[in-house]
């Protein structure tokens, strides 16, 4: 899930679509364009107001839901809050399996409060079993070549957008096949 995509939380709706297509998961977005740019915050964002929102968050079991941020002090950390910590704990293994040189942060004392996900209101703890939010850094985004957003102009996609992509393509297939063959819908 990604409702901050397009023009707003760039190249989160990418990552979240790329990776949910890979899986064989379910896929929610909101691509904003440039004008106007609006960020909704995550509580405010309801099923009540969105039918397709609503339908989405009915058909899934979990969520990992897609942001952008951008601290100084956190250039190179991927922040995994939420309230499945279960689900946290298994994506961070495999982020730090598959994208190198980038800190992936699952302990919810070292996150941000404002960053963690944590809301009872946010989507991403509305399905059954909640979900995971992940909040990306522009670093991982950003396509280095020709300095501009991954997937973005004619330089395609940035490598450590594409490790990402795998590694959470990977985490959801895993994660739907796990629980003692127990099957998860997301």
């Amino acid at each position: 899930m990604a409702y901050h995509g397009g023009a707003l939380e760039k190249v989160t709706d990418i990552v979240a679509s790329e990776a949910a297509k890979r899986s064989g998961a379910s896929y929610y977005g909101v691509i904003q364009t440039l004008d106007p740019m609006t960020h909704i915050a995550s509580t405010r964002v309801s099923p009540a107001d969105s039918p397709a929102l609503a339908a989405f968050l009915d058909h899934v079991d979990v969520v990992i839901s897609m942001h952008g941020y951008g601290r100084e002090d956190k250039r190179r950390t991927l922040l995994l809050g939420g309230q499945n910590r279960e689900l946290a704990s298994f994506v961070a293994k495999r982020l730090r399996r598959g994208i190198g040189a980038y800190e992936v942060e699952d302990d919810l004392s070292r996150i941000p409060t404002e960053l963690a996900g944590q809301h009872p209101a946010n989507p991403v703890n509305l399905p059954r079993d909640q979900g995971v939010q992940i909040e990306l850094p522009p670093v991982i985004r950003w396509h280095f070549t020709g300095w501009h957003w991954s997937d973005f102009g004619d330089h395609g996609r940035a490598p450590d957008t594409e490790r990402l992509i795998v590694s959470l393509a990977d985490a959801a297939s895993e994660w739907m096949l796990s629980d003692s063959g127990e099957q998860h819908e997301q």
